[in-house]
């Protein structure tokens, strides 16, 4: 890549605390919470450090929030791509989390089987690395945080690491999760 790449999870959300799924379009009022404010406020401080040239964003109300949080603390103004959105869940938004696990609760069929109105796990990893190949060819030398979401950023780093679909679920569960405000460098070398 010719560019530096950090990847930040939005802080804790409303729907976050009350487990109900919230995509495009926003069916409800979704901010962050005090705890997901603090949560990127403290990020910010670290990512001062980080030299960031550009930051681009999910245009879902919990990412602009972080993304102007950080962008405050270091003096940038940010960018919103409608690739950078939330798993669209279809008919599941705005519902309890466990209603979609109920209707797809083998996660290794998420990659290709997709809610009514939805996508499929491959369908969010691919918008995600046009996004990032997009912005790669475009800029050269820069820093640039992707402020995006759990799921989106990990299908991500899971295209850069060339992690198979299959290795996907075991890779990315437990403490491997990226939690709300929590950032990393995207990199090919773990």
């Amino acid at each position: 890549m010719r560019n530096n790449y950090y990847i930040l999870r939005h802080g804790q959300a409303y729907s976050n605390t009350k487990e109900v799924i919230s995509c495009w379009p926003e069916k409800f009022h979704n901010p962050l919470t005090l705890k997901g404010k603090q949560q990127i406020e403290r990020v910010a401080q670290k990512l001062k450090t980080k030299n960031i040239d550009l930051i681009f964003a999910s245009d879902i109300l919990r990412t602009r929030e972080t993304a102007e949080i950080v962008g405050r603390e270091i003096g940038i103004k940010p960018k919103h791509d409608k690739r950078l959105r939330e798993y669209n869940v279809g008919i599941f938004n705005n519902r309890p989390i466990q209603e979609f696990r109920d209707f797809l609760p083998n996660k290794q069929e998420r990659f290709k089987k997709k809610p009514s109105v939805g996508e499929t796990y491959q369908d969010i990893q691919k918008r995600m690395y046009s996004f990032l190949k997009e912005i790669d060819e475009k800029y050269s030398n820069k820093t640039i945080l992707i402020v995006s979401h759990q799921l989106n950023l990990m299908l991500l780093d899971a295209k850069i690491n060339k992690i198979s679909d299959k290795d996907f679920i075991k890779e990315y569960s437990g403490s491997n999760r990226f939690e709300t405000g929590e950032f990393n460098k995207l990199s090919s070398v773990k």
